[in-house]
């Protein structure tokens, strides 16, 4: 029941929102570039004996240490937008994403000697929501912004490196987004979007003196379906019958 619980939910907030314009709705592919920044809070109180590597291990391993990218191009998910105007919209999506790092581990940690990359990877079911600008760019043509938080379920994960800290994250986690989109008219009532995403972590994943964030740019490319313009702004006009009437 757990790995759907954000899929259960995303209908039920759709329904909610009965004071809100509908403005569309679509599907997209992404493919993602992420990697993990490591922080060792403690590592300036090492003092490079072998005394002191055994009894305080956790000063040594791991260093600070950024990862190596790593790419995946299986994600993607559906999406809804709502809002009254014509510039400042709502945005709410279902996504299956996938993160990750590469990274080399620390073979003798006293030395800093470190073997071949391993990868660590995750795969996530989000819930995100965006406050999204949307401005013309010609004839059905517009750019936009969003900024927004994703809310992710760890649905599954393979470890490489740091296992005792990589395999050991938090299975219900947010973090904000930034984003820039361009969505293109193929009809009137069909569009080409593409998006690029900044996901880092704003919180780190804390074990002891040791901090690890994970950052993420994804990319996207979808179709969007929007009704036609007098479903939307002219459903409570009224219409003229007749003199019978």
């Amino acid at each position: 029941m757990k790995k759907i619980y954000l899929i259960i939910l995303f209908p039920f907030i759709l329904k909610a929102q009965y004071n809100t314009f509908f403005r569309g709705f679509g599907a997209f592919a992404s493919a993602t570039e992420s990697t993990h920044f490591y922080t060792n809070k403690d590592q300036d109180k090492r003092q490079y004996n072998l005394a002191d590597l055994a009894a305080n291990p956790t000063y040594y391993y791991p260093r600070n240490y950024i990862g190596h990218e790593y790419f995946n191009v299986v994600s993607g998910g559906i999406f809804a937008e709502f809002g009254k105007g014509d510039r400042w919209r709502w945005q709410t999506e279902a996504e299956w994403i996938k993160k990750g790092t590469k990274s080399r581990e620390l073979t003798d940690p006293f030395f800093g000697t470190m073997g071949g990359y391993s990868t660590s990877k995750y795969k996530y079911i989000e819930w995100n929501n965006h406050l999204k600008f949307y401005n013309p760019a010609g004839y059905l043509a517009h750019w936009y912004v969003m900024v927004g938080v994703r809310l992710e379920y760890l649905f599954s994960s393979s470890v490489g490196a740091y296992a005792p800290y990589d395999g050991n994250f938090a299975t219900i986690w947010f973090n904000p987004n930034a984003a820039a989109g361009y969505e293109y008219g193929l009809t009137k009532n069909w569009y080409l979007v593409t998006e690029y995403h900044y996901n880092p972590d704003l919180l780190s994943h804390r074990f002891g003196n040791i901090r690890v964030r994970n950052r993420t740019y994804e990319f996207r490319v979808g179709i969007l379906y929007r009704p036609k313009q007098k479903r939307i702004d002219d459903c409570n006009a009224p219409r003229y019958k007749g003199p019978a009437y």
